[in-house]
C-alpha cells in the first residue's frame, strides 16, 4: 500500500511544488540526488572517484512537451559532456529518452541523441539510454538498435528490467547484438499483464538475466543492492572463471555506500549512479517506492541531524 502511495505521489506535479522549498523534503532528497547544478554534480563524482568509484551522471527530468524543451535538455547534456570531459572524472551519462523528445515526434528524439552520441564519441565517453516504463520499452529497443547503435556502438548501451516478463528474450538479443546491458529490477508500477507482480519472481528472472549477461554479454553493467544478489553473481562469475574486470556492479546515490565501497576493496568495478537537477521529487519518491523501509531509515537520518544542527 505504501509502495503504491509513494508511486502515486511521484506523478503529481502540484505536491512537488509543494514540497520544492521545503527544508525536510530537500534534506531527504539530498540523500538520493546530488544536488541541482552540475558544479554539485561533478563535485560528487569527484567524491566518488577518489573511492574508487565511477559515476553514471543523470539529469533528472522526463517526458518534455514541446520541441524547444526536448532541444534544451539536449544542451544540458551536450554541457555535461563537454563539462565532464574538461574535469577528467571518470562519468558517463544516463539519458531517458522522453526528455529528449520521444513523445513529441520520433524523429526529433533520434536527431537530438544522435548530436549527444556525437559529443560522446568525440570524447571516447559513453551514454546509458534508461529504460522507463513498460509502454516505451518497444520504442527505445527499436530506436536503440535500428537508429543508434549500429553508428555509436562503442559509445551507447540500454537498461533491461527484470520485472518484465519479455526481459530474458530481450538480454538474448542485446547478447547477439554485443550491446552493453545494464540490468536492473525495474521502479514503475507495471500491470501483472506484463510484469512479475511477486518479488520473487522477480528476483528470480533478474538472476537469470544477469547470468546470461555475464556469460555472453559485453561488459554487463549488474544494478542492485540486495546482497543476495551480489552474492549469487559473484559466485557464479568465479564458478564459470569470470573475472571482475569484465562487468560491473552499479548501485544508486546515496543506497548502501558501504557495500559501494567494500566491493572496491574487494576487486569489483562499482559505477555509481548519480541524478541532479531541479527535477528530483518524481526521483525521490521512486526510489522511496522501491524499497519503503527507505522512508523511515532517511526520515530518521535527516531528523537526528536536524535536531543536531539546533544545538
Amino acid at each position: 500500500m505504501l509502495r503504491n502511495a509513494l508511486l502515486y505521489l511521484s506523478s503529481q506535479p502540484r505536491v512537488f511544488r509543494f514540497v520544492r522549498n521545503n527544508k525536510l523534503a530537500k534534506g531527504l532528497a539530498n540523500r538520493f540526488v546530488a544536488g541541482e547544478t552540475i558544479d554539485s554534480a561533478i563535485a560528487a563524482v569527484r567524491e566518488l572517484n577518489a573511492k574508487g568509484i565511477t559515476a553514471s551522471l543523470d539529469l533528472l527530468g522526463e517526458s518534455v512537451h514541446t520541441e524547444n524543451e526536448a532541444r534544451a535538455a539536449r544542451d544540458e547534456y551536450l554541457g555535461l559532456l563537454d563539462r565532464i570531459a574538461e574535469s577528467k572524472v571518470d562519468a558517463n551519462v544516463s539519458v531517458k529518452l522522453t526528455a529528449m523528445g520521444l513523445d513529441i515526434d520520433h524523429e526529433l528524439c533520434v536527431v537530438i541523441m544522435q548530436d549527444i552520441l556525437a559529443r560522446a564519441q568525440r570524447y571516447g565517453s559513453f551514454v546509458r539510454i534508461d529504460m522507463e516504463s513498460s509502454e516505451y520499452t518497444d520504442a527505445t529497443l527499436k530506436l536503440f538498435e535500428e537508429r543508434l547503435y549500429p553508428t555509436y556502438k562503442a559509445n551507447v548501451g540500454v537498461v533491461l528490467q527484470s520485472y518484465l516478463y519479455r526481459t530474458v528474450g530481450d538480454v538474448q538479443h542485446m547478447n547477439a547484438l554485443r550491446a552493453r546491458v545494464r540490468i536492473c529490477k525495474g521502479a514503475y508500477k507495471e500491470p501483472p499483464s506484463v510484469a512479475y507482480p511477486e518479488k520473487k519472481d522477480v528476483d528470480a528472472n533478474y538472476v537469470k538475466c544477469a547470468k546470461e549477461l555475464l556469460l555472453h554479454g559485453n561488459y554487463p553493467g549488474i544494478a542492485t543492492h540486495d546482497p543476495a544478489m551480489i552474492t549469487a553473481v559473484k559466485r557464479f562469475a568465479a564458478a564459470e572463471g569470470i573475472a571482475p574486470d569484465r562487468y560491473e556492479f552499479q548501485m544508486l546515490y546515496g543506497v548502501r555506500r558501504d557495500m559501494q565501497e567494500s566491493l572496491v576493496k574487494d576487486g569489483y568495478r562499482v559505477r555509481c549512479y548519480v541524478p541532479f537537477g531541479t527535477q528530483w521529487y518524481p526521483y525521490l519518491m521512486r526510489r522511496l517506492a522501491e524499497r519503503p523501509a527507505n522512508v523511515a531509515f532517511i526520515t530518521g537520518n535527516v531528523l537526528r541531524e536536524a535536531l543536531h544542527g539546533r544545538r
